[in-house]
């Protein structure tokens, strides 16, 4: 008789020990399977990432601290180019605040309404594209700037265009 429950406790170990072989097996193939899915997903997106740089980078071109020569040109001057910048633009917002038409949009606007640049984007050290709106009819602006001798900034308008409102 303990012959005999020896030889059921080993049958019933083999067939554990089978069970979990097949179960480990099974896991480990899902889980196999699933990096697989992992990998290709990672190799997706770093592909994506590429474009999204090289698109940036093309977008980026024509921008005042992204241009080496430009930033030089203020550096020279004893400018901090990332203050300079944020300088430039309040200046330009703050004609937004001037009473009457705005000095630099040559458009009127409806009444009740006063036209005012919303974004300004510098260029390279002498020119600014800006766009401009009442809320319902918009432009944009090609802006030449300098900086005086006497620090003061001076803006003048070189094109402008207004959309057609349909």
């Amino acid at each position: 008789m303990r012959q005999k429950i020896f030889m059921y406790l080993f049958v019933f170990s083999i067939l554990l020990v089978l069970f979990q072989y097949v179960n480990a097996k099974r896991v480990f193939e899902d889980m196999d399977r699933k990096l697989d899915g992992y990998k290709i997903q990672l190799e997706r997106c770093k592909d994506s990432v590429a474009v999204l740089q090289d698109e940036n980078l093309d977008l980026s071109h024509f921008n005042l601290e992204r241009n080496e020569d430009a930033m030089s040109y203020f550096e020279n001057q004893g400018y901090n180019v990332s203050e300079l910048v944020l300088l430039i633009k309040d200046e330009l917002y703050k004609l937004n605040e001037e009473k009457g038409e705005h000095p630099i949009i040559p458009y009127a606007s409806e009444e009740g309404k006063r036209m005012m640049i919303n974004t300004v984007k510098l260029l390279n050290h002498k020119w600014i594209i800006a766009d401009f709106s009442d809320g319902r009819y918009w432009g944009e602006l090609f802006i030449t700037y300098e900086i005086t001798e006497d620090k003061q900034l001076k803006f003048n308008l070189a094109e402008s265009f207004l959309y057609p409102f349909n």
